[in-house]
Order: structure tokens, then C-alpha cells, then sequence
């Protein structure tokens, strides 16, 4: 009987980095591929990022994420509203293995949900640290629900071993979603910009903001407004804004966009560029801005600098690729300066991404076709201590 793996993946993040692994295991007679989709991809006003996702695979199941908007409040409504139907969802498919990535909020409530019906779930980017986010205790909550674990550095299976998991249950493969990369044939630059419908000028730059949802809400929109206060006094520039996510406060970040894109010249924003664009964009512009994952983890790919901002991401290991700064003009040009520093240019040339390993895909796709499934749940193995 083929064991079936539902990988669930809930926005165009977690969905860019699945894809190859969702490959692997499409194309594997002894596998049973679940793909359900959930989270902001099914939110309008995120570009209904699911229509992308049909282009490319069968979608097993779709269930709803009623998000109003990117207060708390609405935000807890639908994690709690979610679990119920993942409930339904997992009695119908009955998964052999969930798969989920990351360390999103929606993961919480999936996971939770696998945890009441004792399905294993394989959990891929633990053991990462990102101390300005409530993603790093919602991230560590996932490990100690999750029986099997795929990491992205040695430093990261370290961190989950002392979190207490079962060292052979933890796999060093790197960053799945650095094979798109490799294996994807990216946008000339003409067709790019003819396909966004713009120009790159002298400098352009790609920015991608979320709110730091430690800080208050008052303080990330202080933050906010100095960064774009900053970006509207460079010339002869072309900036490239992706939507802030759904965390809190996203909604207010994404209407300050929009009017910032109205004014500015030579600014655009949208909702989701894609995989194929995305990664097109970053072959192009001159510097990734913000605080998104991206810029530490896949960046460095395309010996590209990336300015990221404030505490969102501290913690996490960074190529040299990366310029910390704080959300304050001072800091902002500093940075901006740095990276345009002749040095720095010359040092991005033999950068080596520390995310990146050879079949990747393949090998998270051969353990969870081949591990012993009979003990997981109860995770019985020798205490640490």
C-alpha cells in the first residue's frame, strides 16, 4: 500500500520552498501525494495564490481561512476556526505523514490538530532562531510536536537535539526550496519587465516588510514610515514592494504601500509576485530590503546584498551577504552605503550560501517513504538528560 504524505502548505512562502519536494513526491510510484492548501492562499486580498498552485498540481483539499483582517483577534478567530476542519480533512484522507514548513501561526493550529489525531508530522526549519518574531516560540512549539525533523544546518539540529528530539529522527538536507534556483529557468530581464509591467532603472530594489509582532503596533508603524521616508529620497531608482504577510498589523503595512506606490515614481506593489518571477526579480535588482526570510536565506544564492532591518530575523544564521540595520534614517543610509561600498561588492563574489545542499528534495522524499512509523507517536527513546 502506498503511504500517503499530505504536505500542507498555507502562503506563497512556505509554497515556494515545498515545491520540489512536492515533485519528489508526485513522481513517486510508492508514494500517495495529499497537497492541501489553506492560509493566505485562499485570502483575495493576498492574490489568491491558490489559482498558481492549480497551474501546477493537483490540489487535494482546500479549506477555507476566514481572516477579516490582521488584528489578534481575527487572527486567533481563525486558527481555532481552522482546526475543526482540518479535523474532517484528516479523517477523510487519513495521511500516513503531515508535512508542514516553518513557523507560521497557521502551522500552530495544523499541527495542534495532527497532534489530537496522532498522525506523525515531519516539520522542515526547525531548530532556527528569529528572536524580533512570535514565529520563534510558535516554531519550537512545532518541533516538540513533530516526530520527524528537517534541518538546515548543523548549528539548527543541534538547537532541535537540545530541544529534546531523537537525534535519528533529525535530517541535516539544507534549504528545500534553494533547488528552484538551480532547476528553474528564470526570466530574461526584457521579458521580466515587460511581464511586470515596468523598468528597471540605474539602482532597483526589491522589498519585501513585515511587522516585527513583538514590537507594539504603534512602534512597527513608526518603524515603517522611516523606512519609507528613507526609500522616497533615492533618485533614479526602481522599487519593487511584495504585500507584507497576514500577521498583525500587515493590513495597515500594505495600505501604506499602496499610497506610498501612488506618489512615489517608479515604485509597484504586488500582492504576490509568484515563484518563477520572484526569483527572476532577485537576479536583477541590486539589493533585497526588509526583514522577509528571504533575503537571509536565498539571496546569497544570487551573490546579491541584502539591507535587513530591524530585529524580525535576529537570530538566524546570515551570510556575509547581509547588512543588519535598525529602522531609523541614520542606520538606513549607513547601510545603503555600505552595501554600494566597492569592498563589499568585490566580497559578495565569493559568497557561498550556508542554506545549500546538493538533492535535497530527494532525500526529505526518501525518509518519509522509508522511516519506521511504529514508535514515532510515542516518541520512545532514551532520555537526554
Amino acid at each position: 500500500m502506498k503511504r500517503k504524505i499530505s504536505i500542507i502548505t498555507t502562503n506563497r512562502a512556505d509554497y515556494g520552498l515545498l515545491t520540489p519536494l512536492i515533485k519528489q513526491i508526485q513522481k513517486d510510484d510508492n508514494l500517495k501525494l495529499q497537497l492541501i492548501v489553506t492560509g493566505s492562499h485562499l485570502i483575495d486580498k493576498f492574490g489568491s495564490t491558490y489559482k498558481q498552485i492549480q497551474k501546477e498540481f493537483k490540489i487535494t483539499q482546500k479549506i477555507k481561512f476566514d481572516l477579516e483582517d490582521s488584528s489578534k483577534f481575527s487572527i486567533l478567530k481563525s486558527m481555532s476556526n481552522i482546526m475543526p476542519l482540518l479535523g474532517q480533512c484528516f479523517e477523510r484522507l487519513k495521511p500516513d505523514i503531515v508535512v508542514v514548513l516553518g513557523d507560521r501561526f497557521e502551522i500552530l493550529s495544523i499541527v495542534s490538530t495532527a497532534l489530537i489525531y496522532k498522525i506523525p508530522v515531519a516539520h522542515i526549519s526547525g531548530g532556527e532562531l528569529t528572536l524580533g518574531a512570535i514565529d520563534d516560540s510558535i516554531r519550537h512549539s512545532i518541533t516538540k510536536m513533530s516526530h520527524i525533523h528537517f534541518v538546515a544546518t548543523s548549528t539548527y539540529k543541534k538547537r532541535v537535539i537540545q530541544l529534546g528530539e531523537d537525534k535519528k529522527n533529525i535530517f541535516n538536507f539544507g534549504e528545500l526550496g534553494l533547488e528552484n534556483i538551480k532547476d528553474l529557468k528564470l526570466l530574461s530581464k526584457s521579458k521580466l519587465e515587460k511581464k511586470l509591467k515596468l523598468k528597471f532603472d540605474k539602482t532597483t530594489y526589491l522589498i519585501t516588510y513585515h511587522t516585527q509582532t513583538l514590537k507594539t503596533l504603534d512602534d512597527n508603524i513608526k518603524d515603517f514610515k522611516n523606512i519609507l521616508k528613507f526609500l522616497s529620497t533615492l533618485k533614479d531608482t526602481t522599487l519593487i514592494f511584495t504585500y507584507s504577510n497576514c500577521d498583525e498589523g500587515g493590513d495597515i503595512f500594505n495600505n501604506m504601500i499602496e499610497q506610498f506606490v501612488k506618489y512615489y515614481q517608479n515604485s509597484y506593489v504586488f500582492t504576490s509576485l509568484g515563484q518563477l518571477n520572484y526569483l527572476s526579480c532577485l537576479k536583477y535588482v541590486d539589493c533585497v530590503v526588509g526583514n522577509s526570510s528571504s533575503g537571509i536565506v536565498e539571496v546569497s544564492s544570487f551573490k546579491k546584498p541584502t539591507i535587513n532591518i530591524g530585529n524580525r530575523q535576529k537570530g538566524r544564521m546570515s551570510p556575509k551577504s547581509v547588512i543588519n540595520c535598525k529602522a531609523t534614517i541614520p542606520s538606513l543610509k549607513k547601510a545603503f552605503l555600505k552595501f554600494q561600498n566597492k569592498k563589499f561588492k568585490l566580497q559578495l563574489k565569493d559568497i557561498k550560501n550556508p542554506y545549500y545542499k546538493q538533492n535535497s528534495s530527494y532525500l526529505t522524499k526518501e525518509v518519509l517513504k522509508n522511516i519506521d512509523l511504529t514508535k514515532i507517536i510515542s516518541k520512545e527513546f532514551r532520555d537526554i538528560l
